[in-house]
C-alpha cells in the first residue's frame, strides 16, 4: 500500500506537509467532517485546481496508471507557475481588463456626420436616415423604437461649434417668373398649332401639324427642366435609381398620340379600315380628338402650381412636425387635396377646349390620362422614377396590344383575338380602352404616391454640393 493511500486513512495525523510546488507553504488540512478527503487547492483566481488522485482513491487502495498520469500532469501545471506565481493562464486571462463595447450609434453618427452637423432638428436627421434606407426595424438594432427616436439621440449627441451659426430651416421654393412663363408656353403653342392645322389644307396642313408638334414638344421639355416640375433630387441623400427620364418619354408620347388618334383608329380598325390617312379634322374618316390634347397642354401650368403648393406646404410641415408618423399624417391629406385640385383644373380646361374646338370633351379618357401623367411627374420630381417608368410602359403596352389584336384578328383562324376589344367598344365606346387602361395605371400610381411622398425623406432639402 502506497504512502499516499495512508494519508487518506481515517485517524492519520495531519501535520504540516511540504507543498509540491516547492514554495514551502503548508498544504490544507482535512475538513472538519473527518471524511478523509483533502480539499482541492484554490488558486488566486478562485478556480479549483485538481490535486492528485488521492481524493478519488479509496483508503488504502493503490493508484492506477491512469490516476498517476493525471497526478503528474496536475503537479506539472502547478510547478510551471513557479514560486510566487500561483495564478494559472486561465486566471490571468479572466483577470485581464475587458475591452469596452462598441457604440453603434456613434458609428452611425460618424457615417452621417455631415447630416448630423447641418441638421436644425431631429426630424431632418430622421428624414436623411430614412432616405438612406433605415427603417424602424433597423432602428431596433440600435435599441430605439423607431427612426425618429434614433434621430433624437443623434441630434442630442452631435458636437457643434458654438461659434458657427446653425443653418436656417428649409424654406419653400420661390415663385419665379421664368418657370411661370415656361409652363404657359406648351398650351399656347399647342393652341397655335391646332389653329394652323384647321386653317391649312393638303401638304401645308401636314407641315403645320409636324411643326406644331415639334414646337410643343420642345416647350414641354423646357417646362419640365425648370420650376416645380423639374427633378430636384440630384443632390438629395439616399439611394435612387439611375437617371431614367428617357425611359418614360416614348411611352408618354405614345399615350398622348393615342389620345389624339387612337379612338378614331380603333373605330376604323373594327369597321375594316382605315382606308385613308387622317385629315386633321374631327369629322374626317379618321377623326382627330384635339380637345383632350389641348387641355393637357394647357394643364401644364396648373400642374406646376399644384406641385409648387405641395412642396411649399410639405416644407412647412417638415419644420413643424416632431415625428415621422406625424409628418405622414399631415402630408397625406395635403397630397390628396393637391391631386383633386389638379383634376378640377383639368376638367375646367377640357370644358373650355371642347367648347372652343366644337368637339366632345371626352372627360373620362382625358381625366384618367391627365391623372396618370401628373402622378408620374410628381413622383419623378421627388426622385422616385422607377414606378412611373414601369406603370407608363404597362399602360402604353396595353393600348398598343388592343390595336394589335384587332389587326391581327384579320389573319385566318385567329378572329377570336378581337373579341374582348370589340365587346368593350360595342358596350362603352372606343374611349373605354384608354379610360380603363389609364384609370387602372393612375390608381396604382396614386397608391404608390401616398406611400412615397408622405415620407419626410421625399421632401428633405438637397444636401449642399461638395
Amino acid at each position: 500500500m502506497s504512502g499516499l493511500g495512508n494519508l487518506d486513512r481515517p485517524g492519520t495525523p495531519t501535520g504540516p506537509a511540504r507543498d509540491r510546488t516547492g514554495s514551502g507553504s503548508p498544504e490544507p488540512a482535512v475538513d472538519s467532517a473527518g471524511s478523509g478527503k483533502r480539499e482541492s487547492v484554490v488558486d488566486s483566481a478562485g478556480s479549483r485546481s485538481p490535486e492528485s488522485v488521492v481524493d478519488s482513491a479509496e483508503p488504502g487502495k493503490p493508484e492506477s496508471a491512469f490516476d498517476q498520469a493525471r497526478s503528474r500532469k496536475s503537479e506539472a501545471a502547478l510547478d510551471s507557475a513557479g514560486p510566487g506565481k500561483p495564478e494559472s493562464a486561465a486566471g490571468r486571462a479572466a483577470s485581464a481588463p475587458r475591452r469596452g463595447a462598441v457604440d453603434p450609434v456613434k458609428a452611425l453618427m460618424h457615417r452621417h456626420r455631415e447630416l448630423c452637423e447641418r441638421a436644425v432638428d431631429p426630424l431632418e436627421i430622421a428624414a436623411g436616415l430614412e432616405a438612406h434606407g433605415l427603417t424602424d426595424r433597423t432602428a431596433a438594432r440600435f435599441r430605439h423604437r423607431d427612426v425618429f427616436s434614433l434621430a433624437e439621440e443623434m441630434y442630442a449627441r452631435v458636437s457643434r461649434d458654438g461659434d458657427t451659426p446653425l443653418p436656417a430651416p428649409p424654406a419653400a421654393p420661390r415663385v419665379r417668373a421664368g418657370w411661370v412663363l415656361l409652363t404657359l408656353l406648351p398650351g399656347a403653342l399647342c393652341a397655335a398649332a391646332i389653329a394652323a392645322v384647321h386653317l391649312t389644307h393638303g401638304r401645308s396642313r401636314l407641315f403645320a401639324a409636324a411643326a406644331g408638334a415639334l414646337a410643343v414638344a420642345l416647350a414641354l421639355h423646357a417646362a419640365l427642366r425648370r420650376g416645380p416640375l423639374s427633378r430636384t433630387d440630384a443632390d438629395r441623400p439616399g439611394p435612387r435609381p439611375g437617371a431614367a427620364s428617357g425611359r418614360t418619354t416614348p411611352w408618354t408620347v405614345w399615350l398622348v398620340a393615342y389620345a389624339l388618334l387612337g379612338n378614331g383608329l380603333l373605330d376604323n380598325a373594327l369597321a375594316g379600315g382605315p382606308d385613308t390617312l387622317p385629315t386633321g379634322t374631327a369629322d374626317g374618316p379618321w377623326p382627330l380628338t384635339a380637345a383632350p390634347v389641348l387641355a393637357l397642354a394647357l394643364a401644364c401650368a396648373p400642374a406646376a402650381w399644384t406641385a409648387h403648393l405641395l412642396t411649399a406646404r410639405a416644407r412647412r410641415k417638415l419644420a413643424a412636425s416632431r415625428g415621422l408618423e406625424d409628418f405622414a399624417a399631415a402630408v397625406r391629406p395635403l397630397l390628396l387635396s393637391v391631386f383633386a385640385l389638379f383634376l378640377g383644373a383639368l376638367a375646367a380646361l377640357l370644358t373650355l377646349s371642347g367648347a372652343a374646338l366644337g368637339e366632345p370633351a371626352a372627360y373620362a379618357p382625358a381625366l384618367t390620362l391627365g391623372a396618370l401623367l401628373f402622378l408620374a411627374r410628381l413622383l419623378t420630381t421627388h426622385g422616385f422614377i422607377y414606378a412611373p417608368a414601369v406603370v407608363l410602359t404597362a399602360a402604353a403596352t396595353v393600348e398598343a396590344a388592343a390595336l394589335a389584336t384587332v389587326f391581327a384578328s384579320r389573319l385566318p383562324g385567329v378572329g377570336f383575338l378581337a373579341t374582348p376589344v370589340e365587346t368593350l367598344v360595342t358596350t362603352w365606346g372606343a374611349g373605354s380602352v384608354p379610360t380603363l387602361t389609364c384609370g387602372a395605371a393612375a390608381l396604382a400610381l396614386l397608391v404608390h404616391t401616398t406611400r412615397k411622398l408622405t415620407r419626410a425623406s421625399a421632401h428633405a432639402p438637397p444636401e449642399p454640393a461638395r
